[in-house]
């Protein structure tokens, strides 16, 4: 199967996924003037300062008050709205979960909460910045999308994507520049996985900033002999129960990767689904129940458990098991 992404180097170049987000809210802004643009005093952070400059009528900037943005958002989409609220992924689900559990989710309206600087990769900020539980908390939530993007293309088409449906959707976008894997001709639709890399051996089910690094896996494991299957699961909910049932039969092992708590994010969303219908050896690469610390990106993919290195030692027990 040929691949469905760019070809990348062994390096963090590239653009981060936050400025996909505010590159398709500046098409949004000219094209819908329902579009308005909500934040937390984080628009420099979230790059929604780039709307603000461009629409200054439709960005509100609501100060640190996260659940009032989102009653604010509520309220908006009532008036008929497509309201984007963001700040920090960390501020945005714990500070403002009653609002967005309650408000939001309880009455399917339609607000698009993102969540910036998501994940180990956040760096210096330390514990306090660092979400590591967004994703699990989201997809929780009845009535809820969650998406997050592999690159800035695919946040660009996340967001289009998500302006133009109905209802709650939860968007993490990440701080750090991260390898640009897919152009404007790679797929892009919601509850649909990708498969990026063909194999017969083991499947590497990967979500956001983790794609990469499974594709560096992939290489690597290549090398030795062992074909792993990759596949970029962009929405976690609804999650491509599918695909992933076919990769699972056909490969007979499956490894998550997540820049993610392990416990309730996306490898339990995955063996939810395979327990039910193909129970097979499964490992999981993400954050194992801890809270973040300080550090350089670099410095923390690493200590975390977050590399391609460690996707590589999850695939080789999972082939054991398997055998």
């Amino acid at each position: 199967m040929a691949t469905a992404h760019n070809d990348v180097c062994g390096t963090l170049e590239g653009k981060a996924t936050r400025f996909g987000y505010s590159d398709a809210l500046l098409m949004l802004g000219k094209e819908d003037p329902r579009v308005f643009v909500l934040d937390a005093d984080l628009a420099k952070s979230t790059t929604t300062d780039r709307f603000k400059k461009e629409f200054p009528e439709r960005f509100i900037d609501c100060g640190i008050a996260e659940a009032d943005m989102v009653g604010i958002a509520a309220g908006l989409s009532l008036m008929g709205k497509v309201p984007f609220t963001s700040t920090y992924g960390t501020f945005m689900v714990d500070r403002a979960l009653d609002q967005i559990r309650v408000t939001v989710a309880y009455a399917e309206l339609n607000v698009k909460i993102v969540g910036a600087h998501g994940g180990i990769s956040v760096g210096p900020d330390g514990a306090t910045h660092q979400a590591l539980e967004d994703l699990g908390i989201m997809r929780m939530l009845p009535h809820m999308t969650v998406i997050n993007p592999c690159d800035v293309n695919e946040a660009r088409k996340a967001t289009l994507a998500v302006a133009a449906m109905q209802g709650p959707v939860f968007i993490r976008l990440g701080r750090e520049s991260v390898p640009i894997l897919t152009d404007d001709a790679t797929p892009f639709d919601i509850g649909k996985g990708i498969t990026f890399e063909d194999g017969d051996d083991v499947t590497i089910a990967a979500t956001g900033y983790m794609v990469y690094e499974a594709l560096l896996a992939h290489e690597e494991l290549k090398k030795q002999g062992i074909h792993a299957r990759v596949l970029n699961i962009h929405t976690i909910k609804p999650i491509d129960r599918e695909l992933l049932l076919k990769a699972a039969r056909e490969t007979g092992a499956v490894v998550t990767a997540e820049e993610h708590q392990v416990m309730g994010g996306f490898g339990s969303a995955v063996a939810e689904v395979l327990a039910q219908e193909c129970p097979v050896p499964m490992e999981f690469v993400g954050i194992k129940d801890r809270f973040g610390e300080s550090g350089t990106p670099d410095e923390l993919l690493t200590a975390f458990g977050c590399r391609h290195t460690d996707i590589e030692a999850a695939v080789r027990r999972a082939l054991r098991q398997k055998k």
